[in-house]
């Protein structure tokens, strides 16, 4: 078989026989196991991360930035519900453009995805070594240990089977959002408005925006923390019994279950213990919250309980970059290697391995480079605008896919119709450039930013010079050259 010539200077070269039934999946999930990855990706942001929005804009500001990333979301959340029984490819996000933009705007969009879910779960998991750490004392530098410890337990159970790996993500799902549950219920009696205002203003302002409009925008990337990943879902596309049926049900479920627990969380968790001055700086605010209520013995058992819900995020999302980096090595954008499935089990887990590698490397570099104190600022803050930056720049690309497709393809098949529609998708395209243009200008994520279009730069010149020549003909592929 001879190579074939596709469009924007791309060569799908052919493979040997075998190639697709040694990268093979299982189908195994439902609308609940769907809705459990979906939720279960997300709902760490509701245990930490999301709080430092208060330090930089207040509980108004945080409030306020809450709402207009939950609309960026909706409107992406709809387009997903569309797009993916549409399009029911493992590939997600670089399916969606690759469709619609070509090879070139596929890998991009792939690559700033894959910045997000390598990333997203190094800062869940310091976040996860941060609470055991308060509640078993362990000294500061044997935090790594967590964090070698996490990742070979979880990459453990990713690679056992899709069947363990979903029984697991709901399991641990349910009871993070139990623990969520006790937490708004034993926070309510404390609430107190006066500590979620406590936040002196500057000058001109009040305690409700003690920062102004500028807070509102300085806390817009760790809003995204309460609903970032949920965008992972259609990855699971082959291995959902039935994508057309289930895949809208599961995304539009979850994120009705995201919204409900992200304003609950962030407005109990302000007014209560050293309200949002004290929550503002916390690595671990529902323990603190804990703390305030029941004292230090029993906080520190419910703490352990807390720890679910970071680790259902952290199994859900370690799913989440195993197919992302499946789906672009089986296309050819990179190494096939990295595409090779359990020949048993069915998992991708080339990639899993790599991905896993990757992110823990980026933290011992980190540790190894700045040390304890300063790992603790990149980590917890720098690595997580970089997660955000680079959900922001596949957002936009997934809104454009959307109207695109809207447009350029009009008769294919949808099971399932987005109300919200092209304004849907252009109020997401807005809210993500607002999003990137704050972090852009403002020096604080700007150390965010840089290594994430580097990685990028990287990415794409490899595609230039070696990737584009080695392309497969995968499903995804094979939809895109369809006319």
């Amino acid at each position: 078989m001879r190579d074939k010539v596709g469009p924007g200077g791309v060569t799908y070269a052919p493979v040997a026989a075998g190639y697709f039934e040694s990268r093979g999946l299982r189908r195994h999930a439902g609308v609940a196991s769907l809705w459990a990855l979906g939720v279960g990706a997300v709902i760490s942001g509701d245990f930490s991360g999301w709080n430092f929005g208060l330090g930089v804009g207040g509980f108004g500001g945080m409030l306020l930035a809450t709402l207009v990333i939950m609309t960026m979301y909706l409107g992406l959340t709809f387009s997903l519900a569309e797009m993916s029984p549409a399009l029911p490819h493992t590939g997600g996000a670089y399916s969606f453009a690759r469709s619609t933009m070509g090879p070139w705007g596929g890998f991009f969009t792939g690559l700033a995805e894959n910045v997000e879910f390598v990333l997203t779960p190094t800062v869940v998991v310091f976040f996860i070594s941060t609470y055991m750490g308060a509640i078993f004392g362990t000294p500061g530098w044997a935090m790594p240990l967590w964090w070698l410890g996490f990742y070979a337990v979880f990459l453990a159970l990713n690679i056992w089977g899709v069947e363990l790996s979903f029984r697991v993500t709901l399991v641990v799902t349910l009871l993070a959002l139990a623990v969520l549950a006790l937490f708004w219920i034993s926070a309510l009696p404390h609430f107190r408005w006066e500590l979620a205002l406590n936040i002196p203003p500057e000058p001109g302002h009040s305690a409700f925006l003690p920062f102004g409009l500028g807070g509102v925008l300085a806390a817009l990337p760790f809003a995204v923390w309460f609903f970032l990943a949920i965008e992972q879902l259609p990855l699971a596309a082959e291995e959902s019994h039935d994508p057309q049926r289930d895949m809208p049900r599961g995304i539009l479920a979850g994120m009705a279950t995201l919204v409900v627990t992200a304003f609950l969380t962030l407005v109990l968790t302000a007014g209560i213990g050293g309200g949002a001055a004290q929550m503002g700086t916390s690595a671990e605010p529902i323990l603190d919250g804990f703390r305030a209520i029941y004292g230090g013995d029993l906080a520190r058992l419910l703490a352990l309980a807390a720890v679910i819900g970071l680790v259902a995020s952290f199994h859900a999302i370690l799913f989440a970059f195993g197919r992302q980096i499946y789906s672009l090595s089986r296309a050819g954008y990179l190494p096939r290697l990295l595409s090779l499935t359990h020949p048993e089990r069915k998992t991708p887990v080339a990639a899993l391995l790599a991905g896993s590698a990757l992110g823990l490397s980026i933290m011992l570099l980190v540790w190894l480079a700045v040390g304890e104190e300063g790992a603790t600022t990149i980590i917890g803050t720098t690595l997580l605008n970089m997660a955000v930056f680079g959900a922001m720049l596949s957002y936009l690309m997934q809104a454009i896919a959307f109207i695109r497709l809207r447009l350029t393809r009009p008769d294919i098949p949808r099971p399932y119709r987005s109300p919200l529609g092209i304004p849907g998708a252009v109020a997401t395209a807005a809210i993500a450039l607002l999003t990137l243009a704050w972090q852009v200008q403002d020096p604080a994520y700007r150390a965010a930013v840089l290594p994430v279009a580097g990685w990028i730069a990287v990415g794409m010149a490899y595609f230039a010079l070696r990737g584009r020549h080695r392309l497969v003909l995968s499903p995804e592929e094979a939809f895109a050259m369809r006319r």
